[in-house]
């Protein structure tokens, strides 16, 4: 293996790539158009344009990515995650052009990649199952008479889903038709493959998976679990390893299902086998016939490199180690980082100003930012994932939440604060989140999410009040006497605007801000040549980030672990959101593809019952009706590209 493309973008093309160029292989980067400039891109050794912006038209595209290799002489592929990592007829497709394949030879990723098919091999090999139906018959009036058999509540699941997508929960008959039409359209959106299977719920376990890996002579072990239970939309957000609620002995059976699991489907290469548990029992979910995006947590508690054993194993190698040889030390955390805000609604937008954390032992962050990064609707919100790796459980909390805190990410909304507040929630904190953890808890971790305090909201009003840095000019810098009223909007709509008064103390940025009843002096120092404004309140320095954004008068600031969005409404009419116009409207939050419309001009509608569903980030999002109305207006149709702020629906008064 001399030359190695990357059928994959991003953070996990970056991670392949720091591997491949470890051991001495080059490697070719390939992109879309939006991707024309991205790190992968830069850091290959080569890359080949596949053309086109979205997933269909470029990394799903097996003949371009064929056609890559073949014209940059290159002698193996690794799919990566996503995409076509898990598409038997691709790997297939890769081995008779006479290159490596790195992944799972082709039969196992079909016994394996449909659900069905694997717990058909599962009950078989003993491994435990949940009651269901994974049968070939795909008529609605099969899955309801199955339903009557399993009973509720049950999970409607794509057979060749991933990710969350095509995953409902029904509690009742009456959900479950719209769930199975709601699922099969997600299902055929994201796999081209509509066909489903239902299986009785548990509605309180965990989910904890386990690494396997095989090599082709036989060997295979398992290298732990992982405990990815707290989930958004059916997608992980926060995996840890070892799983607080897996013993040593519990831990072995695990291993012993999944490896199990793995040898019956003649496997080769790494592969994560999913369970569902509920105190000492535990049931088959699936296997990903992959790498997972959370491998580093297993290589954090390992200390070994899985990219590397894929590329000796596709080789030809033998394992490196055996099982009895396999340690696990400490304990490692991984959150992803998504372009979500706190209600996990996906956004797009261009990142203005990004900032790791310092470099510490034990903390990597695998991504593919960089200021000016552009995040597009055509693929998953996932920005990237912040891991930290250390003695303890707690120790490892504490330091990922700070690493979060010192993370910068401006120009739109992504879900930073979330997770730090999710760490620090104390059932999260004392090992007790379940898969409904946010659904139980997710408020009360919002509520976390506090104003900043008022040293902090001064030093960010201070550093966004327009007059902020001295002037070169002496007479524009001598202070003005009077204050200046202003009203800046912060946070979404339901927080009131916040009425301010500036008023220029003196020379050298000496401001004293005051809103309701509280007044705080201040003075601002230029930004320096980080890009950094330094804000000086009641004799502590606070550094504020402050990225401005489209729009006139639009800021997003972030000083310490607290980031504000704020709009100048200054000279805007006080009438706004709630009893004016966006009261009689629906504008698309989001960027995304309308791929369904409920309602019509004309039609009644209640306070959340579904009006459209819009497809966006690889998810199908149905946007409800905030009111009792009568519908009015429909102004797009299905199948029209969204932009953010388009109106979507109009209301009678």
């Amino acid at each position: 293996m001399k030359r190695l493309l990357i059928a994959n973008r991003g953070e996990i093309a970056r991670r392949i790539i720091r591997t491949a160029h470890a051991m001495g292989i080059e490697t070719v980067a390939v992109y879309s158009e939006p991707d024309a400039q991205a790190l992968h891109v830069r850091e290959a050794t080569s890359a080949y344009a596949l053309g086109g912006a979205s997933s269909a038209d470029s990394y799903l595209r097996v003949d371009r990515l064929l056609d890559a290799a073949v014209a940059t002489n290159a002698d193996a592929v690794h799919p990566g995650y996503g995409f076509l990592s898990e598409n038997a007829d691709f790997a297939q497709a890769v081995i008779d052009a006479g290159l490596v394949w790195v992944g799972p030879p082709p039969a196992a990723i079909r016994a394996l990649g449909s659900k069905s098919a694997a717990k058909a091999l599962a009950i078989a090999h003993g491994v435990p199952c949940l009651p269901g139906y994974f049968g070939d018959d795909q008529r609605d009036q099969t899955f309801v008479a199955e339903a009557q058999r399993i009973g509720f509540p049950l999970m409607v699941k794509a057979v060749a889903g991933g990710g969350g997508r095509g995953m409902r929960l029904v509690h009742e008959a009456a959900q479950l038709l719209p769930a199975l039409a709601s699922a099969r359209s997600e299902a055929l959106a994201g796999f081209a493959n509509g066909d489903l299977l239902i299986e009785r719920a548990l509605l309180r376990p965990r989910h904890v998976e386990v690494q396997v890996f095989a090599d082709a002579l036989g060997h295979c072990v398992h290298l732990g679990e992982r405990d990815c239970s707290v989930q958004r939309r059916h997608q992980k957000i926060i995996e840890e390893a070892p799983s607080p609620a897996v013993s040593p002995a519990l831990r072995a059976e695990l291993g012993r299902c999944a490896v199990a699991l793995a040898q019956a489907a003649g496997y080769v290469g790494v592969g994560t086998v999913e369970f569902l548990l509920e105190g000492n029992a535990f049931f088959l979910m699936e296997m990903n016939t992959r790498l997972q995006v959370e491998h580093p947590v297993t290589e954090a508690l390992t200390g070994l490199d899985l990219v590397a054993w894929q590329l000796r194993v596709a080789r030809g190698e033998a394992l490196p180690l055996a099982q009895e040889a396999i340690t696990f030390n400490g304990h490692a955390i991984e959150v992803r980082l998504c372009a979500e805000d706190d209600q996990h609604t996906p956004h797009t937008g261009r990142v203005l100003r990004f900032d790791e954390p310092p470099a510490v032992p034990g903390q990597r962050f695998d991504h593919a930012l960089e200021t000016g990064s552009e995040i597009t609707p055509h693929y998953d919100a996932m920005l990237g994932k912040l891991i930290v790796h250390a003695p303890t459980r707690r120790e490892a909390i504490d330091r990922l939440a700070h690493a979060l805190d010192q993370t910068r990410v401006l120009g739109l909304p992504t879900n930073r604060g979330f997770l730090a507040a999710c760490l620090r929630h104390p059932v999260f904190h004392e090992g007790g989140a379940l898969i409904a953890f946010l659904a139980d808890e997710g408020d009360a971790v919002r509520s976390m999410l506090q104003p900043p305090p008022d040293a902090v909201l001064a030093a960010i009003l201070a550093a966004a009040f327009p007059a902020q840095a001295p002037s070169a000019s002496a007479a524009a810098a001598l202070p003005c006497p009077f204050a200046r009223p202003l009203r800046w909007a912060h946070g979404d709509d339901t927080q009131p605007p916040l009425e301010i008064s500036v008023l220029e103390a003196g020379p050298g940025g000496a401001l004293r801000v005051s809103w309701g009843e509280r007044c705080v002096a201040a003075r601002v120092q230029a930004a320096g040549r980080d890009g950094i404004v330094r804000v000086v309140v009641d004799g502590v320095t606070w550094p504020v980030a402050l990225a401005a954004l489209d729009g006139p008068g639009r800021w997003q600031a972030q000083a310490g672990a607290h980031t504000l969005a704020l709009t100048d409404l200054s000279l805007a009419p006080r009438e706004r959101a709630g009893g004016g116009a966006a009261a009689r409207e629906l504008r698309a939050p989001f960027n995304g593809k309308l791929i369904a419309v409920h309602v019509a001009p004309g039609d009644h509608v209640t306070r959340g019952s579904p009006l459209l569903v819009i497809e966006s980030m690889k998810l199908e999002h149905t946007l409800a009706a905030p009111r009792d109305a009568t519908v009015d207006s429909v102004s797009v149709v299905v199948g029209q590209q969204l932009a953010p702020g388009q109106l979507l629906i109009g209301f009678a008064a």
